[in-house]
Protein backbone atom coordinates (compact mmCIF):
# COMPACT_ATOMS: atom_id res chain seq x y z
CA UNK A 1 0.00 0.00 0.00
CA UNK A 2 2.81 2.17 0.97
CA UNK A 3 4.61 1.76 -1.88
CA UNK A 4 1.62 2.19 -4.71
CA UNK A 5 0.85 5.41 -2.48
CA UNK A 6 4.65 6.84 -3.24
CA UNK A 7 4.62 6.19 -7.07
CA UNK A 8 0.99 6.95 -7.66
CA UNK A 9 1.76 10.66 -9.06
CA UNK A 10 4.77 10.12 -10.57
CA UNK A 11 4.72 10.47 -14.23
CA UNK A 12 7.42 10.24 -16.54
CA UNK A 13 7.29 11.14 -19.95
CA UNK A 14 10.22 12.35 -21.46
CA UNK A 15 14.04 10.74 -21.61
CA UNK A 16 15.22 13.41 -19.34
CA UNK A 17 13.22 13.07 -16.63
CA UNK A 18 13.96 8.85 -16.82
CA UNK A 19 17.18 10.09 -16.90
CA UNK A 20 17.04 11.58 -13.71
CA UNK A 21 14.92 9.32 -12.08
CA UNK A 22 17.61 6.30 -12.96
CA UNK A 23 20.56 8.63 -11.76
CA UNK A 24 18.51 8.65 -8.24
CA UNK A 25 17.95 5.35 -7.62
CA UNK A 26 21.47 3.90 -8.43
CA UNK A 27 22.93 6.56 -6.39
CA UNK A 28 20.45 5.91 -3.90
CA UNK A 29 22.00 2.36 -4.44
CA UNK A 30 25.23 3.27 -4.30
CA UNK A 31 25.46 5.41 -0.90
CA UNK A 32 26.63 4.60 2.06
CA UNK A 33 25.15 2.23 4.45
CA UNK A 34 22.54 3.53 6.43
CA UNK A 35 23.48 3.39 10.45
CA UNK A 36 20.79 4.32 12.84
CA UNK A 37 21.34 7.74 14.80
CA UNK A 38 20.87 5.90 18.54
CA UNK A 39 19.97 2.44 19.20
CA UNK A 40 16.49 1.51 20.23
CA UNK A 41 15.99 -0.03 23.58
CA UNK A 42 13.68 -2.92 23.38
CA UNK A 43 10.37 -2.87 24.57
CA UNK A 44 10.27 -3.63 28.55
CA UNK A 45 8.62 -6.99 28.86
CA UNK A 46 9.31 -8.01 32.51
CA UNK A 47 6.50 -7.15 35.03
CA UNK A 48 8.87 -5.80 38.39
CA UNK A 49 10.14 -3.60 35.53
CA UNK A 50 7.38 -1.99 34.33
CA UNK A 51 5.50 -1.79 37.73
CA UNK A 52 8.17 0.19 38.29
CA UNK A 53 8.48 2.81 36.37
CA UNK A 54 4.78 3.37 36.40
CA UNK A 55 5.48 3.74 40.21
CA UNK A 56 8.06 6.79 39.01
CA UNK A 57 5.42 8.40 36.37
CA UNK A 58 3.29 8.57 39.42
CA UNK A 59 5.55 10.27 41.92
CA UNK A 60 5.95 12.80 39.21
CA UNK A 61 2.38 13.60 38.99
Amino acid sequence: MATSSIFASFDIRDKETAEKFVKALEESANGPEWKPISSVKAPLTDKSAILELWAKREQKA
